[in-house]
């Protein structure tokens, strides 16, 4: 899987990981590759530089690590550490070292029935675990899918909600994204069911 450079203005370092690569960015963050002590590689989510010293962008990064780390699924990624007070907040998982489902379809075409078969399975799991602690992922779609070969990984917990937490969106807005949100979701309401859909539109 290739990974682009790190960008000037990138750090060399995060805590005690050394980074080596970009794998993504968002609106929030920036994922890179990185490398503890022993060598073995990590994800590590960092908030970006000029969000940094937002109370409200600090308050939902540090929501998405506390929902990360309630959910325990076969099909989600592993938090190792996180620092929520640091100078740039990060966010530490497994390293996943497959492509998206997204990137996958783009290169390879549509999936087999046996591969269909075990994504829909496995995103099932994985929505069984995030929905038992009282969590809606509020974004599942095929960008947010890593393929492995013991099966899908969902990730981005950024806009998830969980059930007892405090709403930093404003009541009515539209949170997600189009093309695979479910009708109460575009209305401001997602609720596990929401997630369904999203699911059912995936594997469509």
């Amino acid at each position: 899987m290739a990974h682009a450079q790190l960008l000037p203005g990138d750090p060399a370092r995060i805590g005690r990981y050394r980074l080596t690569a970009r794998l993504g960015a968002g609106g929030m963050g920036v994922v890179y590759l990185g490398a503890a002590k022993d060598g073995s590689p990590v994800a590590v989510k960092v908030l970006r530089p000029e969000l940094a010293e937002n109370p409200e962008f600090r308050a939902r990064f540090s929501r998405e690590v506390a929902t990360l780390t309630r959910v325990k699924g076969m099909c989600t990624v592993k938090v190792i550490e996180a620092d929520t007070q640091a100078q740039r907040p990060f966010l530490v998982t497994e390293y996943i070292d497959g492509p998206s489902l997204a990137d996958y379809i783009e290169e390879q075409g549509a999936l087999g029935p046996e591969m269909l078969y075990g994504l829909a399975t496995g995103l099932a799991e994985a929505l069984a675990a995030i929905h038992a602690v009282g969590v809606v992922h509020r974004d599942l779609k095929p960008s947010n899918v890593l393929l492995t070969g013991g099966g899908p990984k969902v990730i981005d917990f950024g806009i998830a909600q969980a059930g007892d937490a405090t709403v930093l969106t404003g009541t009515g807005m539209t949170v997600g994204s189009i093309g695979f949100m479910a009708p109460e979701q575009i209305m401001g309401q997602a609720v596990p069911a929401s997630d369904i859909f999203s699911w059912a539109v995936t594997i469509a």
